[in-house]
């Protein structure tokens, strides 16, 4: 068997032509299984994502809702005092005044009382 250079060179084209589609099948199967992976793991980080997306927004609504609550329970304590301001001066009296009536009822007694003395000096005067 003797072999002919056009034979070899033949046989070495065959060999190059199937290394050469080995290693495109090859090159082809890593870039899907490539592009698999990064399907999978798109998808992972977009279920991630969503779910983050869903715990924020539930945070979000309790802060808005203890926000709605807080400026409620705000609002009510704004009437309360405003009220408690204007039902003050019915119930409570200023020191100053409270002194200054006080001071006023001494003095009449006061002078009742130098009227009753003065009357029964007279009396006992006159006696």
């Amino acid at each position: 068997m003797s072999f002919s250079i056009g034979d070899l060179f033949t046989w070495a084209i065959s060999l190059l032509g199937i290394f050469t589609t080995l290693v495109f099948g090859l090159v082809k199967l890593l870039l899907w299984q490539f592009e698999k992976r990064l399907d999978e793991r798109f998808s992972a980080q977009e279920t991630a994502r969503k779910e983050a997306s869903q715990v924020w927004e539930g945070n979000f609504e309790k802060v808005l809702s203890r926000q709605d609550k807080d400026a409620e329970a705000l609002r009510r304590l704004e009437n309360e005092f405003l009220r408690f301001k204007g039902e003050l001066p019915l119930e409570y009296v200023r020191r100053e005044d409270w002194v200054r009536g006080q001071s006023v009822i001494e003095a009449k007694l006061d002078g009742l009382a130098l009227k009753f003395e003065n009357l029964l000096l007279k009396r006992t005067r006159q006696d």
